[in-house]
């Protein structure tokens, strides 16, 4: 009966040693505060990664805004020249290209 109750108890402590062990092997030997965060990565140039990537996609941003209001244009200009029952093909491939360059930007957007 002894050694029923003693395996009953060390093999608890023994996991949770194991465990504590464990979790001590996946933290580095440095201070938490200067562990390198996937946000304080540098450039060669000095700059931060996050704000190079940032400041990409702002500018891919406005590109793409100017091409759907360029398609919007030409989408607008094929209305006008139809009677209201037939649409253009050219038309819904634009109308599809622009959802496409919308949710690729909403991509951008939310990914910070």
């Amino acid at each position: 009966m002894t050694s029923f109750i003693r395996n009953q108890f060390t093999k608890p402590a023994l996991a949770a040693l194991l465990l504590g062990f464990a979790a001590l092997a996946q933290f580095p030997d440095q201070p938490p505060d200067q562990r390198e965060r996937p946000e304080d990565r540098r450039l060669p140039n000095g700059k931060l990664q996050s704000e190079a990537i940032l400041k990409a996609d702002y500018e891919a941003n406005l590109k793409d805004i100017q091409s759907i209001r360029a398609k919007l244009d030409t989408i607008e200009a094929e209305l006008k020249k139809t009677t209201g029952h037939v649409l253009s093909l050219k038309a819904t491939k634009d109308l599809e290209e622009i959802e496409k360059t919308a949710r690729r930007m909403r991509g951008r957007m939310i990914r910070y």
